[in-house]
């Protein structure tokens, strides 16, 4: 008889270099998005649209949130522990961003819950806008706030790296 495996946390070496991962997936679902929209132009709700769907739900309803924790819950936080006023600015930005972000998600959800359903539903006029945002807002995360995480200690990055995983593993 063989051993049950036991499930292993994750271990997060670079936390930066995960929210980066995290990013490529935002800019691959958003742009999803425009495709589905074109898809659904087409050929309507079929099960590849309802495919297309689910996976932008899956990863903007449980994956994206808790990136978004990552930063505003630990890693924004100890940035703004650098002290500067220009960096701390852009955090702030970046952190409404994050609000209106959650704004063009939520106006998108009903119209790909209906096509995950296989139900014909007309496209928000918010996708074009959610489409380029996310993305845009990743890319100035990416090129104005996480180059400062160099200047974070070996231990804040550990303990962001400890918050995250936490995060995401289960109970």
């Amino acid at each position: 008889m063989r051993p049950l495996l036991q499930p292993v946390a994750p271990s997060i070496d670079d936390p930066i270099e995960l929210l980066q991962a995290c990013h490529d997936k935002v800019r691959r679902f958003a742009g999803l998005t425009l495709r589905l929209r074109a898809h659904l132009a087409e050929r309507g709700p079929d099960a590849q649209a309802q495919e297309a769907a689910r996976s932008i739900l899956r990863y903007f309803d449980m994956a994206a949130p808790l990136h978004h924790d990552d930063e505003d819950h630990d890693l924004f936080p100890a940035l703004r522990t650098l002290g500067q006023p220009e960096l701390t600015a852009r955090i702030c930005e970046l952190e409404a961003q994050h609000e209106s972000l959650g704004r063009l998600w939520q106006a998108l959800h009903p119209w790909l819950t209906a096509t995950a359903e296989g139900q014909t539903c007309t496209p928000p006029a918010e996708v074009d806008e959610f489409a380029t945002a996310y993305p845009a807002h990743a890319a100035s995360e990416e090129a104005q706030v996480y180059p400062a995480a160099a200047q974070l200690s070996t231990e804040q990055l550990r303990q962001i790296s400890d918050a995250m995983v936490r995060r995401r593993t289960p109970a």
